[in-house]
């Protein structure tokens, strides 16, 4: 692409951009790499957000003791996953009260549930009972 430009002359980078369709942000990081013999790499591995450990190196540590203490094994054993009474929002809500976390530092409650699931840990709900059935009686018949 450099190549091109270089031989359009003056105005090359517009002509070739409206002829061919190139970018010229393209033409430009080619041009200069043309120029300097190196190649230009991209950070994409720098951008974006940052995970939540980065931000509170504890946190996963705190979470592992927290779920610990309520989590019991699958009771078939068919899998090695942790099942716990504890949910996300609770999860949130216990982190800030023991351990001292404020409430705009602490990730969402989305983000915990994912941290809680990649640790192996996942809530279940506790079976409620069932109402009792109603037992046939006969009904009174309507009055005339």
């Amino acid at each position: 692409m450099a190549r091109t430009v270089k031989e359009r002359g003056l105005g090359g980078q517009r002509r070739a951009e409206r002829e061919l369709g190139w970018n010229r942000g393209t033409l430009r990081k080619g041009l200069h790499e043309f120029a300097s013999g190196f190649t230009c790499l991209d950070a994409f591995a720098a951008r974006g957000r940052k995970r939540a450990e980065d931000h509170l190196p504890h946190l996963l540590v705190d979470l592992k003791a927290l779920v610990e203490s309520q989590s019991q094994t699958d009771p078939p054993f068919r899998t090695t996953r942790l099942s716990t009474r504890l949910s996300a929002a609770e999860v949130r809500r216990q982190l800030i009260a023991q351990q001292g976390y404020t409430d705009d530092a602490l990730p969402t409650v989305q983000s915990l549930t994912t941290k809680l699931n990649a640790l192996g840990s996942s809530p279940t709900k506790v079976a409620k009972s069932p109402p009792p059935k109603k037992s046939p009686h006969p009904r009174p018949s309507s009055p005339k």
